[in-house]
């Protein structure tokens, strides 16, 4: 039975990936992660006749692209639209489809709605403007945040910038890191600054967000992060706009810039509303709208697990929609690169459009689901890349037989999102005599990918 006909079904499964950041070209170790498994699960799900809405896009207004130019001695948005051409191009070559794709600072009517929401959230009273103090730069301009900030995360010690810990997870602001410094220009945050903005309380949506996720699927290292959370005696409030350079510019405190993650939630309401409803205006009209969603399933690596896992939920229990319409998360872990992490900032990376202008694309998509870092880091290499996929023949026809038939299942069932492993089911699929039209949802060969022409941005 499909989410379209299930009983009390309400029709969509919305499948996210996250917005890549045009601040450097897509790596190997971002299609291994959520992309290549977001546009299997959806092939794999037209492929049950279910209907789905696959949503990606640019993550324009990220602090990192203006810091990369500024790095570079290049126009930011030079810098940035020539990354975020490669990263088209290398979905489009990689057969990654996405039903609606998000161009923030080319549309004007996305972020219009992002910076009407949050007024309409503030002026309502859901949202509250608050002060709060943050050490800062006695130097540089605005307040240090995400790229502009880095120093040692308080829970486990390792480097960090704003926004989240990669090694374990954990929200990181200016205020909380250790020896925190300014990117810019090397310096201590020896001064202080109180800023007065809006605010998402999470502690407010602690009840809230208990019951998304005793619904709601998420892996081990989701639940214990949350758990973590929960064990402090008040939840963090998270600012939704910073006195800053880059950005959406906020309506409600107009010498802010609106939070790019705070942006993401207000982007995804507003998205999805309007291919559910075009046309549909304000935040109740948007809700109305997502009663078309029958769940959504986001598809993310663990380094974005904290704005999935808490800041967005949280914000769509502030939009009003019900806690029942998250279905849980996909994470992977690090793609490493000769057992270190893929990096764009620091250059350690195989790039996807180099890899692409000599391997088969199929066959690079067969092996980055067999080779799929969930759930624990796996490590690439190019030679083990050759000489598994020497043996592989992705054109090879069906078989009759019990055997072929349960691994078919197995294989199906391991590309719903509930029990998302593309390891497992590549196993079953790449072997002689496997079914081909599932073996086509690893490859991009099958699953009704999306038009060119039904493709948004």
């Amino acid at each position: 039975m499909t989410a379209a006909t299930a009983p009390g079904g309400r029709g969509t499964t919305v499948l996210l990936s996250p917005p890549p950041t045009p601040n450097g070209p897509l790596h190997v170790g971002h299609l291994a992660g959520p992309y290549v498994a977001a546009d299997v699960a959806a092939r794999a799900a037209r492929l049950r006749g279910e209907r789905v809405l696959t949503v990606c896009g640019l993550d324009d207004h990220q602090n990192y692209v203006l810091a990369r130019a500024r790095q570079r001695g290049t126009k930011v948005r030079e810098e940035r639209d020539g990354h975020a051409a490669r990263i088209r191009a290398v979905f489009d070559r990689a057969g990654v489809r996405h039903d609606v794709f998000t161009d923030p600072l080319s549309d004007v009517g996305y972020r219009t709605a992002v910076a009407g929401f949050l007024d309409e959230l503030v002026a309502s009273g859901t949202l509250p403007v608050r002060e709060w103090a943050t050490p800062v730069c006695p130097s540089c301009p605005g307040v240090p945040h995400h790229a502009y900030v880095s120093g040692d995360c308080p829970r486990c010690g390792a480097g960090s910038g704003g926004g989240t810990c990669e090694g374990c997870g954990w929200y990181t602001t200016a205020g909380n890191l250790v020896d925190a410094r300014c990117t810019r220009c090397g310096s201590p945050l020896t001064a202080r600054h109180t800023v007065r903005g809006p605010v998402l309380p999470l502690e407010r949506y602690r009840e809230g967000l208990s019951r998304v996720w005793a619904a709601a699927d998420a892996p081990p290292g989701a639940r214990l992060l949350l758990r973590q959370l929960f064990s402090l005696p008040e939840l963090p409030d998270v600012p939704l706009s910073y006195p800053t350079d880059w950005g959406i510019e906020s309506v409600t405190t107009p010498e802010h810039r609106i939070d790019v993650w705070s942006e993401m939630a207000l982007g995804y309401l507003y998205t999805i509303g309007q291919r559910l409803a075009p046309g549909v205006t304000g935040i109740d009209g948007h809700v109305r709208a997502w009663r078309g969603v029958d769940a959504l399933w986001a598809f993310l690596g663990r380094d974005n697990i904290f704005y999935y896992l808490v800041q967005f939920p949280a914000l769509f229990l502030a939009f009003g929609l019900p806690p029942d319409v998250l279905g849980g998360l996909v994470v992977n872990e690090f793609y490493q690169l000769s057992g270190a992490k893929f990096s764009t900032s620091r250059g350690h990376a195989v790039w996807a459009h180099e890899l692409l202008d000599h391997e088969e694309p199929g066959m690079l998509r067969a092996f980055l689901c067999w080779d799929r870092p969930a759930p624990y880091p796996t490590n690439f290499t190019p030679e083990r890349y050759r000489a598994l996929t020497a043996s592989w023949d992705l054109a090879a026809p069906a078989a009759k037989g019990p055997e072929y038939a349960t691994e078919r299942d197995r294989a199906a069932r391991a590309l719903t999102p509930e029990h998302f492993d593309a390891a497992y089911a590549a196993r079953c699929l790449l072997r002689p005599g496997a079914d081909p039209e599932l073996r086509g949802a690893l490859t991009g060969t099958a699953g009704a990918p999306v038009p060119e022409g039904a493709r948004a941005g």
